[in-house]
């Protein structure tokens, strides 16, 4: 059900601090979903209501509680409103996202910024990695391009390729290398996961490829019916993209390279179709889970498994 775009604003509320309280209880009352890089209704309020009054993201109590013009208080109930009317994850509103420290344009081309890869670019890939060596990135499925920016920022001295099959989603990422300064470092490539890339070595490969079962795809909320397809459907067991990636990795990567993928909820399906590959589930501070991290070799042995059982064909 729609909710009513004019539905009043108690006259009491004069702050900041109001606004995100009152915009948590509709936001709750509405039932919306939450996953954008946020994951409750307090949060994503702030979120919007900060974006709104043009304020930092970690602004202060004292900014939360000053009291607001009545401009101000359109723009905020505005917003606020739209997010429930139109069912639009918050970075779509705001045409921005945050991921590893980071700041990126995003919109409907791409989907929002939110693996817990992140925290692995944060850290460098230690122990995984000997930062000195890193001197060409890939990344798979890039979208809006944050982790393939990410990672340059991460290894000052690398290379990165993003690729995409998308020529919309790379737009977004050229726009976000721009505005990183990162052209003479980074470069977008157009490619259907390895196709274009054909001659190149990296010594990190990394994706967040997409990996939604048939099954759920059909379940997903509103909010994530507005991102892309393309970046979401992994095929009937989600795993279409993820076993092209290891049939194929091996090829791409130098000696001392490693291939780190996000497959979400695929996890125990991929260990099930590949039991003798030696997958090294990661850990998060942050909580999340389902990347694994292989070695070159063990990409290797991997590819050999495939090809032989033509899991690669679809």
């Amino acid at each position: 059900m729609r909710q009513n775009k004019n539905a009043p604003v108690p006259s009491s509320l004069n702050k900041a601090r109001d606004f995100i309280l009152w915009g948590e209880r509709r936001f709750k009352a509405a039932k919306l979903a939450f996953g954008h890089g946020t994951d409750n209704a307090l949060d994503e309020a702030t979120w919007l209501v900060l974006h709104a009054l043009d304020m930092p993201p970690a602004a202060d109590g004292e900014l939360l509680n000053l009291a607001l013009t009545e401009t101000e208080k359109s723009a905020v109930t505005k917003l606020l409103c739209k997010r429930i009317d139109e069912r639009k994850p918050a970075a779509y509103l705001t045409r921005t996202a945050w991921f590893a420290g980071l700041k990126f344009y995003v919109d409907e081309r791409v989907l929002v910024p939110r693996s817990p890869i992140a925290e692995l670019i944060e850290a460098r890939f230690a122990p995984w990695l000997d930062p000195e060596k890193v001197t060409r990135i890939l990344d798979i499925g890039a979208g809006s391009g944050c982790i393939g920016i990410a990672c340059a920022h991460a290894f000052p001295q690398a290379h990165v390729d993003l690729s995409d099959l998308s020529a919309k989603a790379l737009e977004v990422a050229r726009e976000n290398v721009r505005c990183h300064n990162l052209n003479t470092r980074v470069l977008v490539v157009q490619s259907d996961v390895f196709d274009q890339l054909a001659g190149r070595r990296y010594d990190l490969i990394i994706s967040n490829p997409p990996y939604v079962d048939a099954t759920s795809m059909k379940k997903l909320p509103m909010e994530y019916r507005h991102e892309p397809v393309l970046g979401l459907a992994g095929g009937e067991d989600g795993l279409a993209i993820v076993l092209r990636i290891l049939r194929r990795a091996e090829e791409f990567l130098t000696a001392h390279g490693v291939l780190v993928v996000e497959v979400g909820e695929g996890a125990a399906r991929l260990s099930e179709k590949l039991p003798s590959t030696p997958f090294l589930w990661l850990d998060f501070e942050r909580g999340d889970d389902g990347v694994f991290l292989l070695t070159a070799e063990q990409c290797r042995v991997a590819s050999r498994v495939i090809t032989s059982r033509r899991l690669s064909i679809f």
